[in-house]
């Protein structure tokens, strides 16, 4: 029975690798350069979030870390400062899986909308610190209003498609404790 449970773990962060690294490839996808750039969601962050609330086993801190920084490389952002919000993030909403459990899809929305809120607000202040370039404010607040409409989008792939769920009231893992 662990052994199960430990191979359904490893599949579940095979596949959210897999996920991730569709996501980058879609996203280093050469764009047309004739009409002005949009904003663009961070499906990556509400990939994370979705995940976390649901099933927060199956999301290592390292993993997220690591994928975070790969992502920051590859796009060659500001190393180090949104996976370091990504982790903060995705921690403080592992902290409350439990309460997650309880309330209703737009509740959770409202939580991982503040928590986005918050890391982009934390992002900006400590790219202004460090005296980086930011993108324009405007642009950035699109983005973070599309990143969080597409949350419920992300809650329905993860859970129709991918049978990523929250855990049901009183389900236990395989040593007995409770999930």
């Amino acid at each position: 029975m662990t052994e199960a449970l430990r191979l359904q773990t490893l599949a579940y962060m095979a596949l959210f690798m897999a996920l991730a690294g569709l996501i980058l490839f879609v996203r280093l996808l050469p764009a047309d350069q004739s009409q002005p750039p949009a904003p663009m969601p961070d499906v990556l962050f509400v990939l994370v979030a979705a995940w976390v609330v649901r099933r927060p086993v199956h999301l290592p801190a390292l993993l997220i870390v690591a994928v975070v920084v790969i992502e920051d490389l590859l796009t060659q952002r500001a190393p180090g400062i949104w996976p370091l919000l990504m982790l903060l993030g995705s921690e403080f909403l592992r902290e409350r899986q439990g309460l997650a459990r309880e309330i209703n899809l737009a509740m959770e929305w409202a939580v991982v909308a503040g928590v986005g809120l918050a890391m982009f607000t934390l992002e900006r202040v400590a790219l202004a610190i460090v005296m980086v370039p930011r993108p324009p404010l405007d642009l950035s607040l699109l983005s973070l209003a599309f990143t969080v409409a597409l949350y419920p989008v992300a809650v329905f792939v993860l859970h129709f498609i991918f049978q990523v769920r929250k855990p049901a009231t009183g389900e236990v893992d395989g040593r007995g404790r409770r999930l």
